[in-house]
């Protein structure tokens, strides 16, 4: 299998007609599964063949939408079937790394859901097994397909922002609450991928601490601090727990500054031309506004227009092209691992009241 990532996103028109189908296995058809049939049950590039989900009532409602889908209890039946080309694992994290084990070992190509395990072992087995077998392992970090994180990576890689000094992210609502995970493993999984995404490396260190309000010893609100290589830091505050939802990333350049607002979909972007123009004020103290004022540089706000497309879709004609190219995926088994890696550490940190945790390699 090539090891460069297949970035082409929208696959041309010629493709389409030379591509065969790819016939893809939904195992999973509860809060996020149904998402996942209608993007892949698109009959160009893929067709949803299988559903296999435990809840008798889920699998009617699939029915009900999707006739033509076989249904399974559990996800023997598919692993049997050769027709079968690709997996689509959307099941609690638990299950995510045996069901995954499984599709791989019988051939099949595999679209898990992030995280990609419950330990970076698992997640470790994962890839070294999808390379054995020549076989695509792709995991649903779904914001490293949103068009506003893929464009503000192009910032940071031209230069335009200088210097990176930190990145500020909070991903907070009211509910939905999980019962199989913390906060941190169902939501900073989320902005982890990206800061790692953004800053091409993963964390050294991390510190956490965290509130257990609703379910006793699972976190309902974490904060965290990270250490990136080059003096980076990245601030975490993720939380069911909370009267408004928030999607708010800022990043702070030496040159400029950005804001990305998920939640505004006709302008998520915003690229703020502002930095300090002196590393202190040469006067013995500050007398006035004015003083202060002409320490830092008010240039102007640009909102660049970001095009509007939906991650999801994005997210799986990217595994479609990789299936049907035998291609590495942008978010492959080793960059889920390493999201992983940290979720540990913020894990061993959070037990230990906070104390800065080593991301373990």
């Amino acid at each position: 299998m090539s090891h460069t990532p297949v970035l082409a996103l929208e696959p041309g028109a010629n493709d389409l007609r030379r591509q065969r189908m790819i016939r893809i296995a939904v195992v999973g058809a509860g809060h996020w599964g149904p998402n996942l049939i209608r993007s892949f049950d698109n009959k160009r590039t893929s067709e949803v063949i299988w559903v296999a989900d435990r809840d008798a009532t889920r699998r009617e409602q699939v029915r009900a939408h999707f006739p033509q889908v076989q249904l399974a209890h559990e996800i023997e039946p598919i692993l049997r079937d050769a027709a079968v080309d690709a997996v689509v694992i959307s099941t609690p994290t638990s299950t995510h790394y045996a069901l995954a084990m499984a599709a791989l070992a019988a051939g099949k190509h595999v679209l898990v859901e992030k995280p990609i395990a419950t330990d970076s072992r698992q997640g470790r087995e994962l890839t070294e097994l999808a390379e054995d077998v020549n076989r695509v392992l792709m995991v649903g970090h779904l914001f490293l397909f949103h068009e506003g994180v893929r464009r503000v990576k192009q910032y940071i890689e031209s230069g335009d922002l200088g210097r990176i000094y930190y990145v500020s992210m909070v991903r907070t609502n009211l509910g939905p609450i999980r019962m199989d995970v913390n906060a941190a493993w169902d939501l900073a999984s989320h902005d982890l991928s990206i800061a790692n995404y953004w800053l091409d490396s993963e964390p050294s260190t991390v510190s956490a601490v965290g509130g257990s309000w609703i379910n006793g010893g699972l976190e309902d609100t974490v904060f965290a601090t990270l250490r990136y290589p080059g003096d980076v830091l990245a601030n975490l505050h993720v939380s069911w727990l909370n009267p408004r939802k928030s999607r708010d990333i800022t990043l702070v350049g030496a040159r400029r500054m950005i804001t990305l607002d998920d939640m505004n979909l006709a302008e998520p972007l915003r690229i703020y031309d502002k930095v300090v123009t002196e590393v202190r004020t040469p006067a013995p103290f500050v007398d006035s506004f004015a003083s202060f004022r002409s320490s830092v540089r008010e240039g102007d706000v640009i909102i660049p227009k970001v095009a509007a497309g939906e991650p999801l879709r994005a997210e799986c004609e990217h595994f479609i092209d990789c299936v049907a190219r035998n291609q590495r995926p942008l978010t492959d088994g080793r960059q889920a691992t390493a999201v992983v890696r940290a979720l540990e550490a913020l894990g061993r940190s959070m037990a230990n009241g906070g104390c800065e945790e080593r991301v373990e390699r």
